[in-house]
């Protein structure tokens, strides 16, 4: 089992930055895949960005070139950086591991973007 701890969320205006982390409670080394996800109010959990253990990223349409993601294995950390936030981008965010075809999610942090 594994416990994941989102934090960094908060409110920003339009235009501003945020970093959020994910706090895995054991070594990610092994984890192949892990992402971001978030939901908005009223609407479906959906995926932002994820990262392999080889540093490939895929990021949802919406948020590319804004958004990144990374990973320090040695920290047991997957980073969102998120800059040029848009007021759509508010929801809370969530981090997730799948490891032997079960799902681990954090907490969720809630990020709020102003206009």
């Amino acid at each position: 089992q594994v416990q994941l701890v989102d934090s960094g969320g908060g409110w920003v205006q339009a235009g501003g930055s945020l970093r959020l982390s994910c706090a895995a409670s054991r070594s990610i080394f092994s984890i192949r895949t892990m992402g971001w996800y978030r939901q908005a109010p009223g609407k479906q959990r959906e995926l932002v960005a994820s990262i392999t253990s080889g540093r490939d990223t895929n990021y949802a349409d919406s948020v590319r070139g804004r958004f990144a993601i990374s990973r320090d294995n040695a920290k047991n950390t997957v980073y969102l950086q998120m800059n040029s936030l848009k007021p759509e981008d508010t929801a809370v965010y969530y981090c997730k591991l799948t490891e032997a075809f079960r799902d681990y999610w954090g907490q969720g942090t809630q990020v709020t973007v102003s206009s």
